[in-house]
């Protein structure tokens, strides 16, 4: 009698690239496609950004989610075979993630709330760089930062947009946020801060009205912000599946190192 397997019903989802298209075509035919919400696993075919968009969907489901590469960017994702796909399942090893939660407040004291996956970023509007506080813990940590921006990177999110503005490349398990400027003026030689992930990092736009800021969790923004206020959601934790020998983890190590 055949061992029934974990990963039974397996839905499907795909980027709109004929890569991924022609993919989800041959493996709904293979194994078939459950509805998400009946599923056991979620499988994303394409790159990283399909990824982002597949936890924010599933992001209080607690199904596991496993990506295979049919995009650009594939760092979240697992080699592509269809072959064995239930036995690469059963094989995978897990990493639970947990995301930011933004709590943005713009000029009209309109409150915003948001999750970020990867990082929430401020950037400035216009020509004019931003000028920025910065409060850890309800403490101010810098009266004032004059850069084009600022973000607060998980983890998941360290080897980002954070690795491309210098920031440090955090290992997936570690209980830390990068705190990472975005092009700093003032001070010219702060390169950020490490932060515990139980912080609580408050971002207070200092001259809006002359030098407007935006905010960005992942893909979703809020212009004219006053303040931003940034915390690790415990409360939500999301489940990723990877090929042995292709963790987060491994792969994390593997860009500190260089390759």
């Amino acid at each position: 009698m055949t061992k029934p397997s974990r990963y039974d019903r397996i839905a499907f989802v795909a980027s709109p690239s004929n890569e991924a298209q022609v993919a989800f075509g041959q493996l709904t035919r293979d194994y078939g496609n459950c509805d998400p919400k009946e599923a056991d696993v979620v499988v994303a075919l394409g790159g990283d950004g399909l990824m982002l968009q597949t936890l924010h969907q599933n992001m209080h489901s607690g199904k596991p989610i496993y990506g295979m590469h049919r995009g650009t960017v594939g760092f979240l994702m697992n080699e592509y075979s269809t072959h064995d796909l239930r036995a690469r399942l059963e094989a995978a090893h897990e990493s639970e993630i947990n995301p930011l939660l933004m709590r943005a407040t713009d000029v009209n004291d309109r409150v915003h709330l948001h999750h970020a996956i990867n990082e929430v970023a401020l950037f400035r509007q216009t020509y004019q760089a931003a000028r920025l506080r910065i409060l850890i813990d309800e403490r101010e940590r810098m009266s004032e930062l004059i850069a084009d921006g600022i973000m607060v990177a998980t983890p998941a999110g360290s080897t980002a947009y954070n690795l491309s503005a210098q920031g440090p490349i955090l290992p997936i398990n570690a209980a830390l946020l990068a705190l990472t400027p975005i092009s700093a003026f003032r001070p010219r030689r702060w390169r950020g801060a490490l932060l515990p992930n139980t912080a609580y990092v408050v971002i207070e736009v200092l001259e809006g009205d002359k030098r407007p800021v935006a905010a960005v969790a992942d893909h979703d923004e809020v212009r004219d912000v006053r303040r931003v206020e940034v915390l690790s959601d415990k409360t939500i934790a999301m489940r990723m599946l990877f090929d042995p020998g292709h963790s987060l983890e491994e792969r994390i190590l593997r860009e500190q190192f260089g390759y």
